[in-house]
């Protein structure tokens, strides 16, 4: 099977707010390789490539985008999977959710979490804060090298 290329992993469970993060993303041109997927364990499985994706040469994502509120699997275990991981943990993973609460914050940092940001509200300013996103991470950023 065809190696593919995946940029940006994108774990939203909410329909409306991936199509949002999708199109802000798109407007700056940083979706042509993002992957989303909707499920805490079918995302494991892809950044680790077992179950359905053991077969599929997707290579490691350069960017995680994560909520913690997901079906199955919730993100902070996702995250303390991947920064307890050799082949995932210099993955850059910014949580992006509405979650507020500290105990949520506190553990994400604690695992390793690159940044946390909740959600804004309105369209505009999420589509904004998700293109700032991508800006830094894929362009700026210095990645280690792999």
């Amino acid at each position: 099977m065809e190696s593919k290329s995946v940029e940006i992993l994108l774990v939203e469970d909410n329909p409306y707010e991936a199509e949002l993060a999708i199109r802000g993303l798109k407007k700056h041109n940083f979706a042509n390789n993002l992957h989303h997927i909707d499920d805490g364990a079918d995302a494991l499985d892809f950044i680790f490539g077992r179950g359905k994706y053991a077969n599929s040469q997707a290579d490691t994502p350069k960017l995680i985008l994560l909520d913690i509120k997901l079906p199955r699997v919730d993100g902070i275990e996702i995250l303390r999977q991947i920064k307890s991981h050799e082949k995932t943990k210099s993955i850059p993973v910014v949580v992006l959710t509405s979650s507020k609460e500290n105990q949520d914050v506190k553990a994400c940092y604690e695992l390793g979490v690159n940044s946390y940001i909740v959600k804004p509200v309105d369209f505009d300013s999420f589509a904004k804060a998700v293109a700032d996103l991508g800006m830094y991470w894929m362009l700026l950023n210095t990645a280690p090298p792999r």
